[in-house]
């Protein structure tokens, strides 16, 4: 009798592995919420499968409005958040959130913060909401986050709402990355609304006083407005609107205004608001590459440069200059 069993053609790695993000990407075109969360994983920790799988994503990207929201600590981001889920839910708009939290100095991961806050997203199969660790990166956004947004495109959500981590007015990132930038604010908030006129006024878009029900919501607005009128180009421009996100007033004219800037700006090429996040990522990363050159400079080269500095016979960027070029 013969026990000799069937040749089976062992197929090589590389295949297994296409096959296997077919099969997920074609899981994640589905909706399928596990697929979306496994490929959001992948993406953030920059997985071996990570560039493959951005590859898949290719063909069904350039779909989704990337709003970026962000202002000081205690302007009720996430609240206003919520309440534009709710929003955009009565409209059937799929809506993903990428809430970018700051970092534990221990183990480096999102301190949640007021993601509790999120009730929207619970049992909404039309709603997903990823937070992530800032990682120290001072632009109040994590390059995780932008990888993110090509998963949450291609699974066919229509809005995706980007929240940084809330430290002032160094957050312009969100400037590079969003098509839509909202900056929050609130009465009451003293020296950040002074800080925020300064910085993040110039990337706004949109600009909202949340906690309109407070007493000074109406001189907060008009200290934005003079403030806008002040400013070159077309910042008077910029829409100044009121909302209480705990009641949901103003929410649906904030969504409007959403909407009036939104329509040309998904008419544009795709590539091109895309090839913009590229850009972002690239300086990111080259950022990155610098500091650690820096940090781990054996030969007392950066000492050299940094001595030539003090001595006002190099300017702080022509050593830069020295340092990246070849």
């Amino acid at each position: 009798m013969n026990q000799n069993k069937p040749h089976v053609a062992e197929q090589p790695p590389a295949q297994v592995a296409d096959a296997s993000i077919s099969d997920q990407v074609a899981r994640l075109l589905a909706g399928e919420r596990r697929a979306i969360a496994s490929a959001v994983t992948e993406l953030e920790r920059l997985s071996t499968s990570a560039p493959a799988l951005l590859r898949a994503l290719q063909p069904h990207l350039g779909r989704a409005l990337v709003i970026g929201l962000t202002g000081p600590p205690g302007a009720g981001k996430s609240t206003l958040v919520n309440a534009l889920i709710r929003h955009a839910r009565t409209q059937n708009l799929r809506v993903g959130v990428i809430a970018v939290d700051p970092s534990s100095p221990i183990s480096g991961g999102a301190i949640l913060g007021d993601r509790i806050r999120m009730t929207a997203a619970l049992d909404d199969d039309g709603v997903f909401v990823r937070s992530l660790a800032s990682r120290g990166y001072l632009g109040g956004l994590s390059p995780a986050a932008v990888r993110i947004i090509d998963a949450l495109d291609a699974a066919g959500f229509d809005l995706i709402l980007l929240e940084t981590v809330g430290t002032g007015q160094s957050e312009v990132d969100v400037a590079e990355v969003a098509d839509i930038r909202i900056v929050i604010s609130a009465p009451g908030l003293g020296d950040d609304i002074q800080a925020m006129k300064s910085g993040l006024l110039e990337i706004a878009d949109i600009l909202v006083v949340n906690k309109g029900d407070r007493d000074g919501a109406e001189r907060t607005m008009q200290q934005l407005m003079g403030a806008l009128s002040i400013r070159a180009g077309n910042r008077s421009e910029v829409p100044v609107l009121k909302t209480t996100a705990t009641t949901g007033a103003g929410v649906p004219e904030l969504m409007t205004a959403i909407e009036k800037i939104g329509q040309p700006i998904l008419a544009e090429n795709a590539v091109d608001r895309r090839r913009r996040r590229a850009r972002y990522l690239i300086a990111r990363a080259a950022a990155d590459l610098v500091a650690q050159r820096i940090k781990s400079d054996k030969d007392g080269g950066v000492d050299k440069l940094a001595d030539e500095i003090l001595t006002g016979q190099l300017s702080p960027t022509d050593a830069a200059r020295k340092l990246i070029t070849p």
